[in-house]
């Protein structure tokens, strides 16, 4: 599980972009880590760093 901050610096998004992108269902959601965190799971991120175009969220990653 990574934070924000790593998110940030590892796809070059603005938080604003960032969370347009997760609306759009064009980028990862943020997945729960403990009762008051949450992050993104590094190999979905990874996955959307590498094609950023042609991602899209698959069923179970929406629903988290």
């Amino acid at each position: 599980m990574i934070r924000i901050k790593t998110v940030l610096a590892r796809t070059g998004l603005s938080r604003s972009t960032l969370y347009r992108v997760i609306a759009e269902a064009a980028f990862p959601r943020q997945a729960p880590s403990s009762i008051n965190g949450a992050g993104w799971r590094e190999s979905a991120v990874n996955r959307w760093i590498a094609n950023p175009a042609g991602y899209r969220a698959n069923q179970l990653e929406r629903l988290f």
